[in-house]
């Protein structure tokens, strides 16, 4: 059996990311103007896995306080990956669906993801949305920006910085997933998962 993931520090409680979650609709609502229907020109379009239910939450809380019920999407990017087919003694990803029941022509898209890290993500995620329409625009918002790019990726909105090391990673848990909210500085063993690429 693998070795387990040291956990380092407890970055974020429940309580934390409900307030971070509420700072970030704010900043997305900045983008809604007064003289057009906002949903025609906004959407919010949540990566695979935890960053489409982070969306949705920033839906949810969009709609209490602008009542303003975005258009919402699902995007996985796993097939855009320049790393697919190439990560030695790695499983096989594991593909989820994307659903995105609007057209992306034209409108203003906001890319939800849990973590940024080496930016490939972030690139194969716009990589996929390019090969479903033009969007005017598209906006990375991070839950967590852990830092170490490879790419010249740089979120628009973030939740919070946490600088990590070589061999650190960032675990964002959602009560979706995982049955309960929280985020987590660990050192890695050999464990599952890998998040924030």
């Amino acid at each position: 059996m693998p070795p387990p993931d040291r956990v380092k520090a407890h970055l974020m409680d429940e309580a934390d990311m409900a307030r971070t979650l509420d700072r970030l609709a704010r900043q997305v609502v900045e983008e809604l103007d007064d003289d057009a229907d906002p949903a025609e020109r906004l959407a919010l379009v949540g990566m695979q896995t935890r960053g489409v239910h982070l969306a949705r939450r920033l839906r949810e809380r969009i709609e209490a306080v602008e009542g303003v019920r975005l258009p919402f999407g699902v995007l996985d990017a796993t097939f855009y990956r320049d790393d697919v087919g190439h990560r030695a003694g790695r499983p096989t990803p594991l593909v989820q669906p994307t659903d995105i029941p609007f057209s992306l022509d034209g409108r203003r898209v906001v890319l939800v993801d849990d973590v940024v890290y080496t930016g490939r993500t972030t690139r194969a995620a716009l990589d996929a949305l390019t090969d479903m329409g033009r969007p005017a625009s598209v906006r990375l918002l991070a839950f967590v920006d852990r830092g170490l790019r490879e790419l010249p990726v740089a979120p628009d909105y973030v939740g919070r910085h946490v600088p990590t090391a070589p061999g650190e990673l960032v675990r964002v848990r959602l009560a979706e997933e995982d049955a309960e909210d929280g985020v987590w500085l660990v050192q890695k063993g050999t464990g599952y998962g890998v998040q924030g690429t």
